[in-house]
């Protein structure tokens, strides 16, 4: 009887123990950015539609970790500084767009040498 006891015990906790937290973030929007340009980028934030995310500093090259948004487009608002200058990606708006599905996604941002305030970056969309 104590077999029978042990082996209904040991499957109830095998079957209670599954994958599930491989697919736990699956749940959330979740999104970091990358650097791919050759400057750093100071106190970097992103609006996606309603909420401002702050980043914080990203050197060149580097990759954040990823954050949790509520709601969030193929495209956000994004403001930076390089050299103490402020730049910005500034959407008009998202009419027409479908928001992202739960997932894991990158912003890459870029910057070229423009001066211009609303020129100078660049967006890439990747679906990790």
């Amino acid at each position: 009887m104590k077999k029978i006891i042990i082996l209904i015990i040991a499957i109830t906790v095998s079957i209670s123990c599954s994958n599930d937290d491989d697919n736990s973030n699956q749940s959330e929007i979740e999104i970091r950015l990358s650097n791919t340009s050759q400057v750093d980028f100071k106190n970097v934030i992103v609006n996606t539609s309603n909420e401002y995310v702050a980043f914080g500093d990203i050197d060149a090259g580097q990759t954040t970790e990823y954050k949790i948004f509520e709601t969030a487009y193929r495209y956000a608002f994004i403001e930076l500084e390089i050299d103490g200058e402020t730049y910005t990606i500034q959407p008009i708006d998202y009419v027409g767009e479908t928001p992202l599905e739960n997932g894991k996604y990158t912003y890459q941002i870029d910057a070229d040498d423009s001066q211009a305030r609303y020129g100078k970056l660049n967006l890439t969309f990747v679906e990790d």
